[in-house]
């Protein structure tokens, strides 16, 4: 049983959405966003609550701009999804999860050392660029679900 519910077009934006903004990361860094994004789609709390499918996630609005840089830039419409991406990214639906991303709501590349915490959450990790924050415990159960 997957991780969330998604249809063939869910996978092909998720794995759009993983190359435009990991690429340079490889295929572990893509897996890292792509498992931010499943975890978004499952925790249903804090800034995340009620987002129901795959694309409310990813074309999410906070703050007046887009959650995700590459909609924000418009890189993620770019260039299509790959196979190897759309591989990737149905793993993230399907069952992946790693340290740092496994728990993680919030990642960004601060171009400097990784904060202690992001909007008061704390610091999981960083895979290459990537610093990853989960949310504080006790304050998002969805978060830590399969």
């Amino acid at each position: 049983m997957p991780r969330v519910q998604y249809t063939d077009s869910d996978v092909a934006l998720m794995a759009r959405m993983m190359r435009a903004e990991a690429e340079g990361e490889g295929k572990l860094g893509m897996l890292m966003v792509g498992n931010v994004i499943v975890n978004r789609r499952k925790a249903n709390c804090l800034d995340f609550e009620g987002l129901r499918t795959i694309p409310q996630v990813i074309f999410q609005v906070q703050g007046g701009n887009y959650s995700f840089e590459a909609v924000q830039k418009g890189n993620v419409f770019y260039n299509r999804a790959r196979s190897v991406e759309k591989r990737l990214a149905k793993q993230t639906l399907d069952y992946w999860r790693q340290h740092p991303s496994k728990f993680a709501l919030w990642y960004f590349n601060p171009y400097a050392p990784c904060p202690p915490t992001w909007y008061d959450q704390p610091f999981s990790g960083q895979f290459k660029l990537h610093c990853y924050y989960e949310p504080k415990a006790n304050t998002c159960e969805g978060a830590y679900t399969w």
